[in-house]
């Protein structure tokens, strides 16, 4: 376990009722951190909150701009306006594009893209005024390339990665720090339902060290594992051809 002291004396993490922003909520918690976690279920971040009298309850689904507007007022309300802002909600769909469902990417791309965007336009205007804070996107490894049975997904991916980029530019001057955390497979309930080839599937409490030690560096990107980060960008160097055969070798095509 990292023994990284963490910088931010209050914290808001959305996507904390399960997986990597549960873990991370309640390690920051366990630091000393103030920390506001929400989630669409209201039982399970009332089970959260429960185990630490740092972490509190803000039930929202991201999704709903007025709801999230009305969650992050709230949250500024009853902590102040956070030093660190973990935007994790998001969902993984993964199946094949050839049974398509227009549904579920809507889903996706409400929840992984516009419910990030309904979130920074809350919490943007005041850390700009008062000249300070830290965002955190989450990525993922997916999106710098596609790959099988994950057209409902990784498109999400590398909206946020290319979003991280334009705030990075934006907010930079402003005093607020931005990072992009793309991870690769994650031992999470997400991946728990992924039934293809997961390489380099990782344990979740390693992970959640290499994103804690990354955010207290203020760290633009925090990438894991270091092969799978190689190899994912070594494929935005090769051809096109080169890489379509690689992929489909490596992870099929069904």
């Amino acid at each position: 376990m990292s023994d990284v002291r963490p910088t931010w004396s209050t914290a808001w993490v959305t996507g904390a009722s399960s997986g990597l922003g549960y873990a991370l909520a309640q390690r920051l918690a366990e630091q000393g951190t103030r920390v506001a976690v929400s989630a669409r279920s209201a039982d399970k971040l009332a089970s959260l909150a429960a185990s630490n009298a740092n972490l509190l309850p803000f039930p929202l689904d991201v999704r709903d701009t007025a709801e999230t507007q009305r969650v992050a007022e709230e949250v500024i309300a009853t902590i102040g306006l956070p030093d660190l802002v973990i935007l994790n909600a998001g969902i993984g769909i993964f199946k094949n594009a050839a049974r398509f469902d227009g549904d579920a990417f809507r889903t996706a791309v409400e929840t992984n893209v516009i419910g990030i965007g309904n979130a920074l336009s809350a919490i943007i205007p005041p850390m700009v005024e008062r000249g300070s804070g830290h965002i955190a996107l989450m990525g993922s490894l997916a999106s710098f390339r596609g790959f099988p049975r994950a057209a409902h997904y990784a498109p999400t991916k590398s909206a946020v990665r290319s979003l991280a980029e334009c705030l990075r530019f934006d907010l930079e001057d402003k005093g607020i720090d931005v990072t992009i955390i793309n991870p690769g497979y994650v031992e999470t309930p997400l991946t728990e339902r992924v039934d293809t080839p997961m390489p380099g599937l990782m344990p979740l409490e390693p992970a959640v060290d290499r994103i804690l030690v990354g955010l207290s560096k203020r760290r633009y990107e925090i990438a894991f594992p270091w092969y799978m980060e190689m190899i994912v960008k070594l494929g935005m160097r090769v051809t096109n051809f080169t890489y379509f055969t690689i992929t489909r070798w490596t992870l099929g095509r069904a």
